[in-house]
């Protein structure tokens, strides 16, 4: 892989450099130290292999923009413009002086996740393992000792209901049929969005009667545009404006005749594979998004392993690929995985199971084993409040499984700052300590 030549600014030996501005004791310096950054300019290089054109941007700075975003909870625009302003930021991702420009455009972590894919992500959570292994945060063997839980992360989407889906259709296929140059009979510009107002007045009246009727004709005016535009089909040349057609209307057609209690719904026209799933909670009982699973160490609720699964998968089916996807980012297979009821029926056979309110022939170790199941819970509710895992806003089943891996980077990251910061306080606190006994033992030993 070949990266942009560095300016001849960044080799002026009379500029300051960061070393000399920032504290070595914060956390992030210490944590730019654990990390082995080599690993990601030698296992991203495949996912580069055309040497033409311009020079991609350095792994290290696109692979410490990624950890900074989810360990603080920002956005792509949101890290560029804070790495400009703060030191540490720069000193993490590798500058030697300090920049007062933004590195790259926000846009270029967006190509980079779409570049390296989950298989790429997976090489950040791998090192933060092993960042955590290192500062004392997880021991070797405690990948061996996991939890096991799932729950979802909603998907960027206004809440499904059929008048704005239906309306939505209609005005999607008559932009594309302007863009084709087609002229429809008629686009029920004036008339769909009105009707799809009163659709919602109806509702919130309860006059159900009215709001079938009026979503039955708004219906039929999504269906009217996408007949008429199929019949113009033939008249659009070949090309990439009529495969977009074609994928719409094949997409509204889904829409129009899908059934209310039936599969493979579609609750969003940009993002068609979201799907509903029950929780069983009382404040939300449905949440449209995808499955995650989410396995982290019995003791220190350290994450080592994290995955998006689409179609609503039983609990119990994915445990074997959660569980080959420890083994493969820690080189460990768990000999004991701790689970909810939802995973009764499982099809593992070579770790472990214990299913939570099973204590039947369990020793005494194992019943604490089993208690020990429902931090996972805390942990996964820091993931949702402190990280970025209670919405998810990339797009398709690889922007779901990129997220998923990444908020889990960022949960590790914040853990390893945290031990970090606790062993400079306990430092400070022992040095000033020692000042104090040694300025009390000078005033006994000074005469009156």
């Amino acid at each position: 892989m070949k990266h942009r030549p560095r300016s001849p600014e960044q080799d002026d030996l009379l500029r300051p450099r960061l070393v000399d501005l920032i504290d070595p004791r914060h956390e992030l310096v210490k944590l730019a130290a654990l990390i082995d950054w080599e690993v990601f300019e030698r296992e991203w290089a495949g996912f580069f292999p055309s040497h033409k054109g311009r020079p991609a941007t350095e792994p290290r700075l696109v692979a410490g923009l990624l950890y900074l975003q989810h360990a603080y909870r920002l956005s792509d625009e949101a890290v560029v413009a804070r790495w400009v302003e703060n030191p540490y930021y720069q000193h993490f991702t590798g500058e030697t002086f300090f920049q007062h420009r933004p590195p790259i455009d926000p846009s270029s972590l967006t190509r980079w996740r779409g570049r390296i894919g989950e298989e790429g992500v997976e090489w950040l959570l791998t090192q933060t393992i092993r960042a955590g292994q290192k500062s004392g945060v997880i021991d070797e063997n405690s990948a061996k000792r996991v939890a096991v839980d799932t729950t979802v992360t909603e998907m960027n989407i206004a809440y499904p209901t059929d008048a704005r889906l239906y309306e939505r259709a209609r005005d999607q296929l008559a932009v594309l049929a302007q863009e084709a140059g087609v002229d429809l009979r008629q686009s029920y510009a004036r008339l769909a969005p009105r009707l799809a107002l009163q659709v919602g007045r109806y509702a919130h009246a309860k006059q159900f009667k009215r709001m079938r009727k009026a979503l039955k004709r708004l219906k039929g005016y999504t269906g009217r545009v996408m007949r008429d535009l199929r019949r113009h089909l033939e008249d659009v040349p070949e090309g990439g404006l009529r495969d977009r057609i074609i994928a719409k209307l094949a997409l509204v057609s889904q829409l129009l005749h899908q059934q209310p209690k039936g599969g493979d719904k579609i609750y969003a026209l940009h993002e068609p594979e979201v799907d509903c799933i029950s929780k069983g909670k009382a404040r939300v009982r449905y949440e449209f998004g995808c499955k995650v699973s989410v396995t982290t160490t019995l003791d220190e609720g350290f994450v080592v392993g994290m995955r998006s699964f689409a179609g609503n998968p039983y609990d119990g089916h994915t445990l074997r690929d959660v569980l080959s996807q420890v083994e493969i980012l820690t080189d460990q297979r768990p000999e004991l995985a701790v689970v909810d009821r939802g995973y009764r029926g499982h099809d593992e056979s070579t770790t472990r199971v214990l299913i939570s309110g099973i204590r039947r022939g369990l020793t005494p170790k194992l019943v604490t084993d089993l208690r020990r199941r429902s931090a996972i819970e805390a942990e996964i509710g820091h993931m949702k409040t402190d990280g970025r895992l209670s919405r998810c806003p990339l797009k398709g089943i690889i922007g779901d499984a990129v997220f998923a891996v990444l908020n889990a980077c960022g949960h590790n990251i914040r853990k390893i700052l945290a031990h970090l910061r606790a062993w400079l306080v306990l430092i400070i606190a022992a040095i000033l300590a020692a000042e104090t006994a040694t300025d009390r033992g000078d005033r006994l030993l000074k005469p009156a």
